[in-house]
């Protein structure tokens, strides 16, 4: 005889839920000192052989404290470098920063104060325009399937991030309790032991959830904005080049260290002028964003603070919705559903909670490969009209279409049904 509990959470409220979408995968890591000004160093020899020391885009600035940040003096120096043979290898991060600061000045961003650490109301601007940037990109080359996806996605993170902006700390505060309340009640009306089939990440937001305060808010979307930047300083370099100087422009970036094999194989891809080409490029470009540059900082931020990194982690996991037509809410791609031994009984659980943490690599990454890249291909080879109305729109009026005081009914009606333990003969 099968019987069966089905569980209603409590409604969240509104407001709350307007909260929740702070920073959907917007990407972060460490605070650090914003770097100093220097002194412009007369002549390229002082720019050769540099180690940057803001490889990681955690402090204010470029590449390094060293390097210029103008890209006429950058450029300059460059010329010099390669008139003189200097072998590309010993200025690589002078060549570097110069595609990064002309990718920054054409994006409107002042590459020497962008400062993650000085939080959202400081870089709300400079937010927007990363992913503007992006878009012009693929707005440019059709073939830069990447770019369209990055900036395209960006358009939920951005709308995000205006809805905790609107109420800033206690409007989040109120999101991230309520999500985390909401879960403990539904755990509570399991029983007793059942409560071991939820996912470990489920268990902490319901206990770590409703404790949450401002200062671990602020220090999560800091976190977030430093890897948005760090994204920023990887992607943008190779693309401007590309764009501009096409690509012997990128072969350049080659010859410097800066690709490794999995980069020239995108590019193979985008060169080889056939969708099947652009399309492995962006799950590649997809891949080096999300497996080599931010994953050690994902790492760090769901292991920080005593379980409130997992459960910020967690909250932006569930009320994840990227903004590409066709793509799943995380929750719906892969749903808790777990059987399992409770109290000398078999029991199987649904709960309308993703069955991953967007923070952990491998299941980002299934999520990535297997439903916004799918989405973005589908959308840029079979409705590329409606994939550039999209991209082309003013990027403010596309973000608040995402924003989460529009997508409040369907989080709340995600979170409050679905709820079931069956018990298994």
């Amino acid at each position: 005889m099968r019987s069966r509990i089905f569980i209603r959470l409590p409604a969240l409220r509104t407001a709350a839920i307007r909260g929740v979408l702070l920073a959907l995968g917007l990407a972060a890591v460490a605070t650090a000192a914003p770097a100093a000004a220097v002194a412009q160093p007369a002549g390229y020899a002082a720019l050769l052989d540099i180690t940057p020391a803001n490889a990681k885009a955690e402090q204010a600035g470029g590449l390094d404290p060293l390097l210029p940040t103008d890209p006429a003096v950058l450029g300059d120096s460059l010329d010099a470098a390669r008139a003189a043979g200097v072998p590309a290898g010993r200025y690589s991060a002078l060549l570097h920063q110069y595609w990064l600061a002309r990718g920054a000045r054409a994006a409107g961003i002042d590459l020497a104060t962008w400062d993650p650490n000085t939080g959202l109301a400081a870089n709300a601007t400079l937010v927007d325009r990363v992913y503007e940037n992006y878009g012009r990109y693929q707005r440019a080359r059709t073939e830069l399937y990447w770019a369209g996806m990055a900036g395209m996605a960006g358009a939920s993170f951005t709308g995000g991030f205006w809805d905790l902006d609107m109420g800033r700390a206690a409007l989040g505060v109120d999101a991230v309790r309520g999500i985390g309340g909401a879960v403990a009640a539904a755990t509570g009306a399991l029983p007793g032991a059942a409560t071991a089939l939820l996912p470990p990440d489920a268990r902490v937001l319901a206990t770590v959830g409703p404790t949450v305060t401002a200062q671990d808010l602020d220090w999560y979307q800091k976190r977030l904005l430093i890897m948005q930047k760090h994204i920023f300083f990887d992607m943008v370099p190779m693309h401007e080049a590309y764009l501009t100087g096409g690509p012997a422009a990128v072969d350049e970036l080659d010859a410097a260290g800066l690709l490794d094999d999995n980069a020239r194989a995108a590019w193979a891809g985008i060169y080889s002028g056939t969708p099947a080409g652009y399309a492995d490029a962006m799950v590649r470009m997809a891949d080096r964003e999300q497996n080599q540059v931010v994953a050690d900082q994902w790492d760090a931020t769901s292991a920080a603070r005593g379980g409130v990194g997992r459960a910020l982690t967690y909250v932006t996991t569930i009320a994840a919705k990227p903004s590409v037509p066709g793509s799943q809410a995380p929750g719906v791609f892969a749903p808790v559903s777990v059987t399992g031994e409770a109290a000398g009984a078999t029991y199987r659980l649904r709960a309308p909670l993703p069955d991953f943490n967007w923070a952990d690599r491998g299941p980002r990454w299934t999520y990535i490969a297997g439903d916004i890249a799918v989405a973005y291909r589908r959308l840029a080879e079979d409705r590329p009209g409606v994939a550039a109305a999209l991209l082309t729109q003013p990027f403010r009026q596309f973000a608040d279409q995402q924003r989460a005081v529009h997508r409040a009914p369907d989080l709340l009606r995600d979170l409050s049904t679905g709820w079931s333990l069956e018990r298994l003969p």
